[in-house]
């Protein structure tokens, strides 16, 4: 028989490198799970991509066991890393913090495909613009 759920839980940590600290400990902690085991877990399976954000679905179960998947570093993380910056613009409108060509915009859009809520490359390409955009960033 499937235990059965109590909660899930999606976190963003660094790869490599989540302690059992603020955001993690108290969503974890009211739930019973054993925070240490998850942060142990976690950075074995995250140790290649340090550096990066890595998001973490967590499905708690009533026994207080847990298993979890992680995801691919959001969009304004490879938007950031693409475009080597340290963090969006302040001002979104007014102020450009660089520009993105077309073909990175493909390939970030054909490297996120997976975790995207879209079948085709042109709404996932949308996708990534649209964070882009918000982000201060210029599409070519």
């Amino acid at each position: 028989m499937a235990k059965k759920v109590k909660a899930i839980v999606k976190v963003n940590l660094p790869a490599g490198a989540a302690t059992p600290a603020p955001p993690l400990g108290p969503a974890l902690g009211q739930h019973g799970v054993a925070i240490m085991d998850f942060v142990r877990e976690y950075n074995d399976k995250t140790a290649g991509n340090k550096g990066q954000i890595i998001p973490a679905v967590i499905t708690i179960y009533e026994d207080r066991s847990f298993s979890f998947v992680t995801k691919l570093p959001p969009v304004s993380e490879l938007i950031k890393k693409e475009l080597n910056l340290e963090k969006g613009a302040g001002n979104v409108g007014r102020e450009t913090v660089g520009t993105l060509s077309s073909a990175q915009l493909t390939q970030i859009a054909e490297s996120k495909m997976a975790d995207l809520n879209s079948r085709d490359l042109e709404a996932a390409k949308k996708i990534v613009a649209g964070t882009a955009r918000s982000m201060g960033v210029k599409i070519q």
